[in-house]
């Protein structure tokens, strides 16, 4: 393979990745909105860090729908993407959940810790959409 064929495969696969990226934000919030979810903010920080392209960010009002909420994720992930998680937190104490696409991580949190952790605050300089039922 030519250095020239190395670039494009890699530019290629960066497209992939974030079309696929893009239809995971589609079914992510598809499903956050399903559970009403509150306050669904998309953090685009891939200008920002390589950890991941974006964070979605929203909370629930009982710890029930908090599970919930995280239940249709995990499951419309699967029957639409066959898309797993990587890796799942907080499902036991429910105040913070954080499941991880890799590409995506999803952070469902009671209102009390999204308020105290304020990670629309830390990635301020992320480009901020907010996520509303149409």
């Amino acid at each position: 393979m030519t250095s020239n064929s190395k670039v494009k495969t890699a530019q290629s696969n960066t497209r992939n990745n974030f079309s696929n990226s893009k239809h995971l934000v589609d079914v992510i919030s598809s499903a956050l909105l399903e559970k009403k979810a509150e306050d669904i903010v998309l953090l685009d920080v891939t200008k920002l860090t390589t950890l991941t392209d974006y964070f979605i960010v929203c909370h629930g009002g009982s710890e029930t729908q908090i599970k919930a909420i995280s239940s249709n994720v995990t499951e419309k992930t699967m029957e639409v993407l066959e898309e797993r998680e990587w890796r799942r937190e907080g499902l036991d104490a429910k105040r913070w959940v954080v499941l991880d696409y890799v590409n995506v991580v999803v952070h469902i949190f009671n209102k009390e810790s999204r308020e105290h952790y304020g990670l629309e605050r830390m990635w301020n300089d992320a480009q901020i959409t907010s996520i509303k039922d149409n």
